[in-house]
């Protein structure tokens, strides 16, 4: 009887959906609590349906209507099996259900924001690249250097007179054909820096959006954790290891909802208070110590750096090798002296491994913030001015010295902060025990290095594609040694409101940062006179306003011309623009702000 009972609902619901459209068919199908070969065999026998009910009221289509429905169906068929190579493709999937199954969502915040970068880095790759590269290898003339191998980590000598630095892109149109319309290389190179800061302006404030949305206003927040429970379970899993996967993943969840929920606010006398607010305030002066320390000698060691490369000319590669002192020194100091502020740290005993995190984190980001703000000042203040010949191509090269030796630098401290801490809490001093995965310091590392890419863009065009590599490689490595080196954090918390700080970091003080940077370089300081497409101008932006002025002429063009000169170059526009900004974004606050007070008293009243 319940057999019967079965196949009768199973041929009602292929009724009702054989008598419903096409979209909505497909959406109620992926809706069903079956599995995807429990899916395919009701679509199949609903379209079986369907043409049988078509033939029997005589609704024979047309030769011209099966050619095209079949059409449709090769390129739905097309279209699935590219999307199951793409999702097979997506190599860090499983990865990532790993690693949030081990190690909860504090570790796996830092890999999801690794993957974010590196797919934000790698469109913004092909961005450059087709727009400024490509037309520049039609252009570009023959490379009389030798490769000898060295130039991988200088990034001299052959590589001076490539697409890898701004010094070697013409000034000239390109024009392959005759009498074709020709391409402007300094426009070309202008605005595609430009579209490219506007996309990363865009991407980052759609992602902050929608992780604040995603992680503060949480609308299943009225469901409680009971729903962690009951409503969780996905039942189209069948395979063993998916399953044991997913019951690790869950667990993990619920340990980290209820480590929020039963979490003790420790109370101390007045003694504690004054001796534990004593040690924060002397641990922030050794940290801000540090960092003054470590920006002095990174600005003395720029400038002899600069009289390095001059008395060499920068020609040879011993003195381009010399060079390399520079990015060493200032890679070991944004290396090392993070471990003294996580070992500052632990000797401060916060409350939560939150605090801990985002206290380390700010005391990285004022570091590696100061030390990028003194060599900004020594390149566009020291360098633009000197005699060199190419002062932008000398920029790009450190920047590149700079992002190699921190990459290489990354790698090493996975050995030797998490591998030989491995053995020795294993074999020699057994107490320490395996170490645990530093957020902090594995997350600022990313920041910055993303905010060299936005810095060097303008002078390096390829260097994102470099940091899309650079990204690749760490992902795997930071993965390795998670598994093999590291233990699961000791105190289980949640870290929902992680991603977003992340991202918020990543748009102030870098993104602006990088931003304010390459405004300073476009607007207000002169190019080289031998090199780099805008050889011969007063200033980067005025290729952009000679544009304009020949669209003077023509009268389909004034609408540009208008354009500019009435939004672009105008104060009061971007003042109206800010202002706007600001008070959407101060309503959207109160907004989510009335909609979290509101949440939570329903929530209190559904408790009570």
């Amino acid at each position: 009887f319940c057999f019967l009972h079965g196949v009768d609902a199973e041929e009602d619901l292929v009724e009702s959906l054989a008598s419903k459209s096409t979209n909505e068919r497909i959406k109620a199908i992926q809706k069903l609590p079956e599995t995807m070969r429990k899916k395919r065999e009701i679509r199949n026998k609903v379209l079986k349906e369907i043409t049988e009910k078509s033939r029997h009221r005589g609704a024979q289509p047309s030769c011209c209507t099966q050619h095209l429905q079949a059409a449709a169906m090769s390129f739905r068929r097309f279209g699935n099996t590219l999307s199951e190579y793409f999702h097979l493709l997506r190599i860090w999937h499983q990865t990532l259900k790993i690693i949030g199954a081990e190690f909860g969502t504090s570790v796996l915040s830092y890999f999801v924001f690794l993957k974010w970068l590196l797919n934000f880095n790698f469109f913004l790759f092909l961005v450059n690249f087709g727009f400024i590269t490509i037309p520049q290898f039609l252009a570009a003339e023959p490379n009389n250097l030798s490769f000898t191998g060295l130039e991988l980590l200088t990034g001299a000598g052959y590589f001076q007179h490539t697409v890898l630095y701004y010094g070697s892109y013409t000034n000239a149109t390109i024009s392959i054909i005759e009498n074709a319309p020709s391409y402007n290389m300094q426009l070309a190179y202008i605005f595609t820096v430009g579209i490219y800061f506007v996309i990363c302006l865009l991407i980052l404030l759609f992602s902050i959006a929608k992780s604040f949305y995603r992680n503060f206003v949480n609308p299943q927040e009225l469901s409680g954790n009971s729903s962690k429970l009951l409503c969780t379970w996905d039942f189209n899993i069948t395979n063993e290891k998916a399953v044991k996967l997913k019951q690790k993943n869950l667990s993990t969840e619920i340990k980290e909802c209820l480590a929020e929920v039963n979490r003790e606010v420790l109370k101390y006398s007045v003694m504690e208070r004054v001796l534990r607010m004593a040690l924060h305030l002397l641990a922030w002066v050794a940290s801000l110590a540090a960092a003054a320390a470590a920006c002095t000698g990174v600005y003395f060691l720029s400038i002899n750096n600069l009289e390095l490369f001059m008395k060499g000319h920068g020609n040879d590669l011993e003195s381009q090798a010399a060079m390399l002192v520079l990015p060493v020194i200032t890679s070991l100091l944004n290396s090392l002296i993070p471990f003294f502020f996580s070992w500052l740290g632990h000797l401060e005993r916060f409350q939560t491994p939150g605090q801990h995190i985002y206290v380390t984190i700010t005391r990285i980001i004022i570091l590696k913030m100061s030390i990028l703000g003194i060599l900004c000042y020594y390149w566009l203040n020291i360098v633009a001015t000197s005699e060199s010949q190419c002062w932008e191509t000398l920029v790009g090269q450190d920047i590149y010295r700079l992002v190699l030796v921190d990459f290489i630098l990354c790698l090493l401290g996975s050995f030797f902060g998490e591998f030989l801490r491995r053995i020795i809490g294993t074999t020699v001093f057994v107490s320490l025990g395996l170490p645990e995965f530093d957020i902090g310091r594995n997350v600022l590392d990313l920041i910055y290095a993303q905010t060299l890419t936005w810095i060097g863009v303008l002078f390096s065009p390829l260097l994102p594609g470099i940091q899309t590599i650079a990204f690749l490689i760490l992902f795997f490595v930071k993965k390795v040694s998670l598994m093999r080196n590291c233990q699961p954090p000791r105190k289980v918390w949640r870290t929902t409101q992680m991603m977003t700080s992340f991202m918020l970091l990543l748009f102030c003080p870098c993104f602006l940062g990088g931003l304010s940077v390459t405004g300073v370089t476009v607007w207000r300081l002169k190019p080289s006179e031998g090199c780099g497409p805008f050889r011969g101008l007063s200033s980067m932006y005025a290729a952009v306003s000679e544009w304009v002025q020949t669209l003077e002429s023509y009268p389909a063009s004034k609408w540009v011309v208008w354009i500019y000169h009435n939004l672009i170059t105008s104060a009061l526009f971007f003042f109206i623009l800010s202002s706007v900004v600001l008070t959407v974004t101060y309503l959207y606050w109160k907004i989510i702000q009335g909609r979290k007070t509101m949440t939570k008293r329903l929530h209190e009243q559904l408790i009570n």
